[in-house]
């Protein structure tokens, strides 16, 4: 693996050139690596990131790219990162590191890698960041901006590998990078991402008002509802590749609304004031 890590020496291949993908590519450009290349079936965007000069070249075939790449960061939905590595994984160069931003591990590291010749390293990670839109149009660099990244490590990784991967999202703007194991990175998830979004999709899906709320909203309800503005096809594919974990995180919140709800019926004051102290001092530690 390479002892002497030069950014500006690396070739970095993007496979899908969408809202995460061209986020990437923006946010690699200020490192200068030697190229950025992009792969994805949209020729739309493709030609957008070259005319753009978000990267240096796009391509539909994989294959020449990936023969030249130093490293290749694979921002597909988590069945298609399975695929793309199934249906390519004779053109990586020996040495080359790849990379992911999928949101759940389990179910895809060891699939992964007995697919992948010993010489490659799948570095998994996965960058806390996006926004609610899709396409190259709305990426952006700042996104990663202070944002947390985690790194899950698996007995093949390589530490320079994971070495070079967690020095390039630092460079990239990542404020934390954390190193987890995979099935502890996914019931994390399932609270703190995935939770959010089933909370929020839930809240705003039950307005049975039958009047214009958007006019009488302040910033809670705002904040609250942002994430509902959700990507249909990818948030299924996370929930149910989730499905445990997440199930369990729905059945605890459940218990401590059915808690806020009794303490209403039951006028119990002082139990809803523990519970609003309670979750003012968790807030203040994070």
């Amino acid at each position: 693996m390479r002892e002497n890590f030069d950014i500006h020496e690396f070739n970095i291949t993007i496979i899908g050139l969408g809202l995460l993908g061209g986020s990437y590519a923006k946010s690699l450009k200020k490192l200068s690596p030697k190229n950025i290349w992009a792969v994805d079936i949209d020729e739309k965007a493709l030609k957008d990131g070259e005319e753009l000069g978000v990267i240096n070249k796009g391509y539909r075939d994989p294959k020449e790219p990936l023969l030249n790449s130093d490293m290749v960061i694979i921002c597909l939905y988590p069945n298609l990162v399975k695929k793309f590595i199934k249906d390519n994984k004779d053109y990586f160069r020996p040495n080359t590191i790849i990379t992911d931003a999928t949101g759940i591990k389990n179910g895809l590291i060891d699939d992964i890698n007995s697919m992948l010749p010993e010489d490659v390293d799948f570095v998994f990670g996965h960058p806390m960041a996006g926004r609610e839109k899709k396409g190259l149009e709305y990426s952006s660099a700042e996104v990663f901006e202070g944002a947390n990244y985690i790194l899950t490590p698996n007995s093949r990784n390589k530490e320079t590998s994971l070495l070079i991967v967690e020095l390039i999202v630092r460079g990239m703007g990542f404020r934390n990078v954390v190193r987890v194991d995979p099935q502890k990175h996914d019931e994390i998830i399932s609270f703190t991402s995935q939770l959010p979004h089933a909370i929020a999709v839930a809240l705003i899906n039950s307005d049975n008002l039958n009047v214009n709320t958007g006019k009488f909203i302040g910033d809670s309800y705002r904040e609250l509802t942002r994430i509902a503005n959700i990507n249909a096809e990818l948030w299924s594919e996370l929930f149910i590749g989730n499905k445990d974990n997440l199930i369990s995180k729905i059945e605890v919140f459940e218990e401590k609304m059915k808690l806020i709800k009794q303490a209403i019926i039951d006028d119990d004051k002082e139990a809803l004031e523990r519970e609003f102290k309670e979750s003012s001092r968790r807030r203040t530690q994070l």
